[in-house]
């Protein structure tokens, strides 16, 4: 579904590329109850949630926001056109007007990389900000407690983000790397996506010393290997280089 006078394919924009702006202001238009025009719990039935659990949305101060943010967690093909469809479905065209240029601007922000890591090494990925993204090599980097929207379903958002929104992914390997459920999770799911294609994908980086083994699955990988002292003038360099690919 091609609408909004854009170039742009919103059936084939996922829900989470709307931006806050866009949902603040789907609230502002939905939120309030009125006998004259469809509400948010229109739009609720309209999604396919259930009496009880719209009564259950009822308390909530945004329900618009919380039933996007439901429907974009239990929906794999909750897209930007469906809403625009949805709401011209329950008769809130005027809502699709005022918001056209808006919505018609909503495309996928697009990364260089998705950087896997545990917290404990979240000072290293601020460096790592500050190598590639604030100097030369103008690299786009996805850090998900940065990037992703607070409420959202973890392993939907880091599926959609891995596989349609990330030329690569770069894996932060430590001991605590290997003791994270959500670290093994995005370093298989993105091994699974295209097997021929692993070697170019997937970059591992170590950046301390580890006490234990390097992880099997990803032994096959050329490891840039921030520990060692005579490689270390040129390790941003290498890295950027490698994410810069095509």
């Amino acid at each position: 579904m091609a609408c909004c006078g854009s170039e742009v394919d919103l059936d084939s924009v996922p829900l989470i590329a709307l931006n806050m702006n866009v949902r603040k202001k789907l609230g502002l238009y939905l939120n309030p109850r009125t006998a004259v025009a469809s509400d948010w719990m229109a739009m609720a039935e309209a999604m396919g949630f259930t009496y009880l659990e719209i009564k259950n949305y009822e308390p909530s101060k945004n329900p618009t926001g919380t039933v996007l943010e439901e429907w974009q967690a239990r929906c794999s093909d909750a897209t930007v056109g469906k809403l625009v469809s949805i709401l011209v479905e329950v008769e809130r065209n005027d809502i699709v007007e005022d918001l056209r240029p808006l919505i018609g601007a909503c495309t996928p922000e697009l990364f260089d990389a998705f950087i896997c890591y545990c917290q404990s090494d979240f000072e290293f990925v601020i460096e790592m900000i500050r190598e590639l993204e604030q100097t030369k090599f103008k690299l786009k980097l996805c850090v998900f407690d940065r990037d992703v929207l607070p409420g959202s379903c973890v392993w939907t958002i880091t599926s959609e983000l891995i596989e349609k929104r990330c030329k690569r992914m770069v894996v932060v390997i430590s001991d605590e790397y290997l003791k994270s459920d959500a670290c093994d999770f995005q370093t298989k799911f993105a091994l699974s996506l295209s097997p021929g294609a692993q070697k170019k994908r997937l970059i591992p980086v170590k950046y301390k010393s580890m006490k234990k083994p390097f992880p099997s699955i990803l032994r096959f990988l050329t490891l840039c290997d921030y520990t060692r002292p005579c490689i270390q003038e040129w390790f941003w360099s290498r890295l950027a280089k490698a994410l810069s690919l095509p």
